[in-house]
């Protein structure tokens, strides 16, 4: 079997609830995973800590304890993954955040990193809380932002995940790049 077949099978046995097939799955896409890893991490301040395998090891975690998983393509496994690591980000940056004020640990000094760890989480928590607000207004734009900035897909490919054209894509997009930039302060949110 192709491998594109047999992804599809496994996506098709996980969904069905065999929990093994994900751990089949993963060595399939584990190198697209850490692509969009990458990217993410890319993305980050200097400093950033969380690594992008650490990253994928994480949202592996997550996607093995979900509860609804039914999914019927490649695309929208990735914008699931993609979802996960949007959360793993959001929770380092509120861990980092409660150190900040204290969290039980004993503070050392505001090093070059420590000060990346910080504008990385203050940046993660701002997105997230634009995130919240713009999904309370237009969820399907919401849905736009996390496939195609945390999950790194394609125009095409969030149509497919989304089931809506590429032309309705493109305009949640604009609109919903605009709207974020002026929630959070910034001159414009990143292609």
């Amino acid at each position: 079997m192709n491998p594109q077949g047999e992804v599809t099978r496994l996506l098709s046995a996980w969904s069905s609830g065999d929990a093994h097939a994900l751990d089949e799955l993963m060595p399939l896409v584990y190198a697209e995973l850490h692509k969009l890893a990458r990217y993410h991490w890319s993305s980050q301040p200097k400093g950033h800590t969380l690594q992008p395998t650490a990253l994928i090891h994480e949202a592996y975690l997550k996607l093995v304890n979900q509860g609804e998983k039914s999914m019927a393509s490649k695309n929208q496994f990735f914008g699931l993954a993609s979802m996960a690591m949007r959360q793993i980000l959001v929770n380092h940056a509120e861990t980092s955040m409660a150190q900040k004020r204290g969290g039980g640990q004993e503070h050392v000094s505001l090093s070059e990193v420590d000060q990346a760890v910080r504008q990385e989480a203050k940046e993660v928590l701002a997105l997230h809380e634009a995130l919240t607000a713009l999904q309370a207004l237009d969820a399907r734009k919401a849905s736009v932002v996390e496939l195609r900035y945390f999950g790194g897909l394609s125009i095409e490919e969030t149509a497919e995940v989304l089931g809506v054209s590429t032309i309705t894509v493109t305009r949640d997009w604009q609109a919903a790049r605009a709207w974020l930039a002026r929630e959070m302060g910034v001159g414009n949110v990143s292609e």
